[in-house]
């Protein structure tokens, strides 16, 4: 239960940084925004993912511009 809390958490402060990031306004609900966060994790997670568990920074930083990156594919097919 605590790493669902934890997750959530996570994803709504790797959306938040994701949105702040992304260059012109980025419109969407609190809830879209922790599930881009997640995602964009996720999205990271799949690209640099090395066997190692825990966090680091730069897999922080990466969560974020995975995150940035969803925004810009969401946007090129104009979804939202």
């Amino acid at each position: 239960m605590i790493n669902i809390i934890v997750t959530i958490i996570i994803g709504f402060i790797v959306g938040v940084l994701a949105r702040f990031f992304y260059p012109g306004a980025v419109e969407m609900s609190w809830l879209w925004t922790i599930v881009l966060g997640i995602a964009g994790s996720l999205l990271a997670g799949m690209v640099t993912h090395r066997g190692q568990a825990g966090f680091h920074r730069a897999g922080f930083i990466a969560s974020i511009i995975g995150g940035m990156v969803l925004i810009l594919v969401g946007r090129l097919l104009h979804i939202g």
